[in-house]
């Protein structure tokens, strides 16, 4: 009997489509993920089931979409009540593996159920103690009255350095991407026997957009250096909210250091695939790149992954590599990212595992025998971060900012989309006229309106929702994670 495949999931966190597809044309020399996609399958109509981290990583893991798995700004953990990718392989004789970089994709937040080992980048040792909150919130004396006080908890040792780690050593490098291929190189090189299944979350081109200046220096405009470049303000909220302006040439500096930073992350895949490589592991491996949404840089009057269900942010990259994926060319056919995970089971072999039957995804395995998708569905649940959070933190929040204080479902054919607010806005637009969703029609396509409100009122009702709406408290040191990425809590 054959081994079964390897299979390696990497998420490179809130790169969206446009710019992943363009990156070969933009870069001075060939890409990896240009190889990547010339040898496999790319699915060119891929999109999130969320908008932001949480909830999309949600149905990632699960195949389900967040009203069904309850992971979003109103409840802030993915609970145990389904079962997740990494269950059903490790229930399946895989050795299971994370290497995760973005605080909300962690055991805190309910996702590592089913991994053997889960590592944490931000964390020189791997505790549930992080004194890095310490070393980065004071400094001097201060630094060293609070290490007193934290020190006792916990090992003082690890305490101390992942203090220090935190403090001087942790951002050196990136945003983690290095980091997580030398742990994933010494993983693989002790680690015995087949198959394993790899889940990666890459931070890279997440807010701040701060790339090596050697790289970002191939995509900036003329005339606009490092320097100025990096001078630039990034605060998304007071974007939003109108406190900050930025000009056209700003916002064009901010898209380029956003794909210097994609730039600097296809450098990252290419050791992680050498890697496999050359411990022998690539042949046997099924090789999936995708992102968990988009990105905001100005369009739409946004700044950042939140507030709107535009294809900005739902519109994804997806290649897959090996197995009956190789050679696959272009597919145009709409997919999600609900749909890889039976996807992968599909790949695998596995059959009957008692996660089918929760899945909302559909398997667009080559081989496979489901019908293609008429329509993808996303969902906003809630506001993220919510007006109280956002009124703590700007000096104020303008009126309409209120509007954005709703949840939102979109459906999107290949062709209409429509957006539906739980304030009663519609939103609708024809993709063909309009691929940018720049002007919204209204009263001349009362029919197309009517099928698309009929076909998703139809999806409501074909599932319970999840019943845990109840708010979750989080850690101080997650949150303070959280905000240094952005999140305001």
């Amino acid at each position: 009997m054959s081994t079964p495949p390897n299979i390696v999931l990497v998420v490179m966190d809130t790169a969206r489509a446009r710019e992943v597809a363009m990156l070969e044309s933009l870069a001075s020399g060939s890409t990896t993920i240009g190889e990547l996609s010339e040898g496999g399958s790319t699915y060119t109509n891929a999109y999130s089931a969320a908008p932001w981290t949480l909830p999309s990583h949600g149905s990632l893991f699960t195949g389900t979409y967040p009203s069904k798995h309850g992971a979003h700004a109103g409840h802030k953990r993915l609970e145990g009540n389904l079962d997740t990718i990494a269950e059903t392989f490790r229930a399946n004789d895989y050795e299971t593996v994370a290497v995760s970089n973005n605080t909300w994709i962690s055991e805190e937040f309910g996702f590592g159920r089913g991994f053997d080992e889960f590592h944490k980048t931000w964390q020189y040792v791997q505790t549930d103690t992080d004194l890095g909150e310490v070393a980065r919130k004071n400094d001097g004396f201060g630094m060293v009255r609070e290490l007193a006080k934290k020190l006792v908890d916990g090992n003082p040792v690890v305490n101390a350095a992942n203090a220090i780690y935190g403090q001087f050593f942790r951002k050196r490098e990136d945003d983690g991407a290095s980091r997580t291929n030398k742990w994933i190189e010494q993983w693989l090189s002790a680690r015995d026997g087949d198959p394993f299944f790899l889940f990666v979350n890459y931070l890279e081109p997440h807010l701040d957009y701060h790339p090596p200046q050697s790289i970002a220096e191939e995509f900036l405009p003329e005339n606009i250096s490092f320097e100025a470049a990096m001078e630039i303000p990034q605060n998304a909220w007071e974007f939003i909210a109108g406190e900050l302006e930025l000009t056209e040439t700003e916002l064009e500096t901010l898209h380029a250091l956003y794909v210097a930073e994609i730039a600097y992350l296809d450098r990252q895949l290419e050791t992680l695939i050498n890697q496999l490589k050359v411990t022998g592991k690539w042949d046997n491996t099924i090789f999936v790149l995708t992102s968990d949404h988009g990105e905001n840089i100005g369009e739409h009057g946004m700044m950042d992954h939140q507030y709107c269900l535009y294809d900005t942010l739902l519109h994804v990259p997806l290649i897959i590599t090996g197995g009956a994926f190789d050679d696959g060319g272009e597919h145009e056919k709409l997919v999600q990212t609900t749909d890889i995970a039976p996807t992968l089971l599909d790949a695998a072999g596995i059959e009957s595992a008692p996660i089918t039957s929760q899945f909302q995804g559909h398997s667009f395995h080559p081989t496979t025998s489901d019908s293609p998708r008429e329509y993808v569905v996303a969902e906003y649940m809630a506001a993220q971060p919510s007006m109280n959070a956002l009124e703590r933190q700007l000096d104020d929040v303008p009126p309409f900012m209120h509007t954005y204080d709703r949840s939102l479902r979109a459906i999107r054919t290949a062709d209409q989309k429509l957006i539906r607010g739980s304030d009663g806005s519609t939103e609708y637009y024809d993709l063909t006229e309009d691929p940018n969703e720049q002007s919204p029609i209204a009263d001349e396509r009362t029919d197309e309106i009517s099928a698309l409100k009929a076909q998703l009122d139809d999806w409501l009702q074909s599932f319970e929702p999840a019943s845990h709406e109840e708010s979750i408290g989080m850690s101080d040191q997650a949150k303070s994670r959280l905000e240094e990425l952005g999140y305001i809590q």
